[in-house]
């Protein structure tokens, strides 16, 4: 058996060698490091296969949520609403810009953003709601967008975890996440369902103006060279990452695939099991599982991670330490934060590993221990 990974991005390199070798040379050939050909190849693929009119590809995925941010000119104090269950780049913009965040409650069952809490978190000083779609998982766009139209507020889907999944609204419409809101953002760190072999990340909009703004601010505020219409920052995808991400795009549904296989495995091997709780499915939603999760009933997470850890089994947890309760957040003044959903979430939410290149004998040893574990 081979060695498990949480992402086993070597051996997924290797099924695809001779194309990204062949893609990087190229790349190479033309010298073209910064804005060759690739990206804009990349830009055009991502945009048609997400079904959105802009694609703007970036540096990485904080970047993307910065960006965002800046283009719809939000300014200090504004409240930004977001939960406080998802990693920490989503409320470290905020908090870079001077913005307000204001942490919210998750579902239990999605791990995604509660919109009955956003609507009790709305103030005058509201100005955008930030959803995640959390582990590969669709937060629920519809109320989502409705609170957002009722109270005219912007709407930036973080869209790093989540690339791929489809959202099927209450009509039968179907959309991919990160192309509903005003602005998506995405990353393409390698561990990511489209991953890049560094850093990489884009932003997605149908809306034409704010494209052209986005653009701006990703390109030292300006349009044309040496003439700056307003602040930006340097955020670039080049053009080796571009072309790699543009052969893997091609891939992506087949990598999806490959990992919602694993997540049955995994499924059927738990159910039933009173102390091990697998991840929930909306109706709304397609699972892309970028982390296959689990919530632990009566079982000492810490070591079971301790005892898989002996085995040679790796494991994670995203996240311990909510977004509410970070020392980052300290100097803001926040008032106190009771989420009791959130906090119960991180003392009891575990990942295994889940990738495209798992194998059978890989998976059942990882059952058959995670088993023996909890039913002992």
């Amino acid at each position: 058996m081979r060695p498990i990974q949480m992402v086993d991005t070597r051996t997924q390199y290797e099924h695809i060698k001779t194309e990204v070798d062949a893609a990087i040379q190229e790349v190479l050939n033309s010298a073209a490091y910064i804005n060759g050909k690739a990206v804009q190849d990349f830009a055009t693929s991502l945009s048609q296969y997400l079904g959105v009119k802009h694609v703007i590809p970036c540096a990485n995925g904080t970047d993307a949520l910065q960006i965002a941010m800046m283009a719809l000119d939000l300014q200090p104090g504004d409240e930004v609403i977001t939960p406080s269950f998802t990693y920490i780049a989503t409320t470290e913009v905020v908090a870079l810009l001077k913005l307000t965040p204001v942490f919210v409650e998750v579902d239990p069952k999605t791990f995604c953003i509660d919109p009955e809490a956003i609507r009790k978190a709305i103030t005058p000083k509201t100005k955008a709601i930030v959803p995640v779609h959390l582990y590969g998982h669709a937060a629920p766009m519809e109320e989502i967008l409705a609170i957002a139209k009722e109270y005219n507020l912007y709407v930036i889907e973080d869209n790093a975890q989540a690339i791929g999944c489809d959202y099927t609204f209450s009509d039968g419409t179907k959309k991919k996440t990160g192309t509903m809101g005003t602005i998506g953002a995405t990353s393409f760190y390698p561990s990511k369902n489209l991953g890049a072999y560094g850093d990489g990340g884009a932003i997605f909009t149908n809306d034409d103006v704010l494209a052209k703004q986005l653009k701006m601010v990703a390109n030292h505020g300006q349009q044309k060279r040496y003439y700056h219409e307003v602040v930006g920052c340097n955020s670039r995808l080049d053009t080796i990452q571009a072309a790699i991400l543009n052969i893997k795009l091609a891939k992506l549904d087949a990598y999806n695939a490959a990992r919602q296989s694993v997540a049955a495995f995994y499924n059927k091997a738990f159910a039933g099991n009173k102390k091990i709780i697998t991840p929930f499915v909306a109706s709304y939603s397609d699972h892309v599982y970028h982390q296959y999760t689990l919530v632990l009933n009566d079982v000492n997470r810490d070591e079971l991670v301790a005892y898989l850890a002996t085995q040679n089994i790796p494991s994670m947890i995203y996240y311990p330490v909510p977004g509410h309760k970070q020392d980052m957040f300290k100097s803001f003044a926040l008032p106190h934060y009771q989420l009791d959903t959130t906090d119960w979430l991180t003392e009891r939410v575990v990942s295994l590993p889940v990738h495209t290149e798992m194998e059978t004998e890989q998976l059942e040893y990882i059952v058959r221990h995670v088993l023996n574990f909890v039913n002992r």
